[in-house]
């Protein structure tokens, strides 16, 4: 993922100027009458925004930017002043492209192992806790909401609520928050779910935590899910719809 592009230069840096404490105290409020006005201001803003994230990013790596010097670089370039010519910029933001990359990638495996040995952990001792089953494959399940009646077959369509999340609590997709169930083929999502909802009847609610390996394995989600992430799901099964009912997979579905 490129953050930083030459073709973008000019208008990432403005966005800087916003992020300058000395700037925004000397520069009065904006003049915004006119609809031109606010569409120079929204610009500025939207921009703001991107170059936000994107130094955010750097900070987390470790690749801190002078803001300073960024927005100097901004103004003499509009200038016509700039003490850099355009080649060397190209080839600077090319090589601060290289090392996030590098440092990202980093990152992600220092993560994945980390989520390796952290799962494990949890299976071993959430298999011992009360209540909790542990299929075959490894899948884990709580029944929340017993019910009776038909399961669905993995060549079935599915209507569930799901909340997703991961071994800390942190949730990391929501059926419930967009505020309307999901509906998918049971066998175009993850192992863990074709297996584990097969196992529900409709009006049923279990939680099921998820090893690795029948979720999104070693290499994850990017950018959600890092690698060898154990997910635990709270689904409830609304409704099961046989193949030759099946409507087209919902978007949001744990695929």
């Amino acid at each position: 993922m490129k953050l930083f592009k030459p073709t973008l230069i000019a208008l990432a840096l403005v966005a800087v100027v916003g992020c300058n404490e000395k700037v925004v105290e000397e520069v009065k409020a904006p003049v915004l009458d006119t609809e031109v006005q606010k569409q120079a201001y929204g610009l500025g803003a939207s921009i703001g925004m991107y170059m936000q994230r994107n130094l955010e990013e750097h900070d987390k790596l470790g690749l801190t930017l002078n803001k300073d010097l960024i927005v100097r670089g901004f103004v003499d370039s509009i200038d016509g002043k700039a003490v850099i010519e355009k080649e060397e910029i190209q080839a600077l933001l090319m090589n601060l492209d290289a090392s996030m990359k590098e440092k990202q990638q980093a990152a992600a495996i220092a993560a994945s192992e980390s989520s390796l040995a952290d799962g494990a952990k949890f299976l071993a001792d959430n298999a011992k806790k009360e209540g909790v089953t542990v299929t075959e494959s490894g899948i884990q399940y709580e029944v929340l909401t017993a019910a009776e009646g038909d399961t669905p077959l993995a060549t079935d369509t599915v209507k569930v609520h799901y909340k997703g999340t991961f071994l800390n609590g942190e949730t990391f997709d929501s059926s419930y928050k967009r505020g309307e169930p999901a509906v998918f083929p049971l066998n175009r999502v993850i192992k863990g779910w074709t297996e584990g909802v097969q196992l529900m009847p409709v009006g049923a609610k279990y939680k099921f935590t998820i090893p690795s390996d029948l979720a999104y394995g070693p290499n994850g989600n990017p950018p959600s899910i890092p690698g060898n992430s154990v997910l635990q799901f709270e689904i409830e099964l609304l409704e099961i719809q046989k193949a030759e009912e099946a409507p087209k997979a919902d978007d949001h579905a744990a695929h």
